[in-house]
């Protein structure tokens, strides 16, 4: 095995692809890369197993890549779409009897406590259901050996939490998802990394997430080995927008998996 194996579990939009009631050529695609759930991914380390965030589409997730096992979870923010597969949790804790890390910012930990009051309150703490045990992120942290470096990415009203994981004192991987920009500091501090996940939702500019444009201009400056975009609207068909990026840039889609 790899130092990590990351299994992109969903890469669109808040709207998922195809989009309710739309027949554009990408909804109506016969490419199952073009079949976009909501965003999420998983990270197989050789000691343990790590989610981040936890979509509408989480089940389903979990049941088409036959997921059995998760020790933490990590929220890069508390927007409905990254968050509201939480109560599928509750399978992981009872199949393992244990409580379940959750990893998030204080306004995310405190947002998900008020929405998921019952979770996290103790009342309903039953052996099989889900037991919440969170953790506020005030800096970087451990999971097993793998260091966690969070870092603010500006969101419109809010900031997320974009995630740079080092084994070894090796940048490994990073992953910006929902974000307007990457500061000049973060671009500073993942410089070097293998491989990058950015945000890149359409080619139009949007006031909450990096376009296509937006996302390579990132992609030039971190110079990864390798850059993968996600969070990807209906306006992006995979195979045509694929033909337009640069050799070492790739459209990510549901169910595939990179090691590093």
């Amino acid at each position: 095995m790899r130092e990590l194996e990351i299994l992109f579990l969903g890469t669109g939009t808040s709207h998922g692809v195809p989009v309710i009631g739309c027949d554009c050529p990408v909804c109506t695609s016969t490419d199952s890369r073009d079949k976009r759930l909501r965003s999420s991914i998983q990270i197989r380390t050789p000691e343990m197993v790590i989610q981040v965030d936890t979509p509408p589409d989480f089940r389903t997730q979990c049941l088409r890549e036959n997921i059995r096992r998760i020790d933490a979870v990590v929220y890069t923010h508390s927007h409905t779409d990254h968050i509201l597969g939480f109560d599928d949790l509750r399978r992981f804790c009872d199949m393992e009897e244990k409580d379940m890390p959750i990893y998030g910012t204080a306004r995310t930990i405190a947002d998900m406590t008020r929405v998921f009051d019952y979770a996290f309150s103790g009342n309903f703490r039953f052996r099989n259901y889900i037991r919440p045990a969170p953790h506020v992120i005030e800096g970087p942290f451990w999971l097993g050996d793998t260091e966690i470096i969070p870092v603010s990415l500006p969101h419109g009203r809010m900031d997320t939490t974009g995630l740079i994981f080092v084994r070894g004192g090796r940048k490994l991987f990073a992953y910006f998802t929902d974000c307007a920009a990457v500061p000049d500091e973060v671009v500073a501090l993942t410089a070097g990394v293998e491989v990058l996940v950015l945000d890149a939702l359409r080619y139009v500019p949007h006031p909450t997430h990096m376009s296509v444009e937006q996302a390579l201009a990132v992609a030039a400056q971190v110079a990864p080995r390798l850059t993968y975009f996600t969070h990807l609207s209906h306006d992006l068909g995979h195979e045509v927008t694929e033909k337009q990026l640069p050799d070492n840039v790739r459209l990510a889609y549901d169910g595939l998996r990179i090691y590093v």
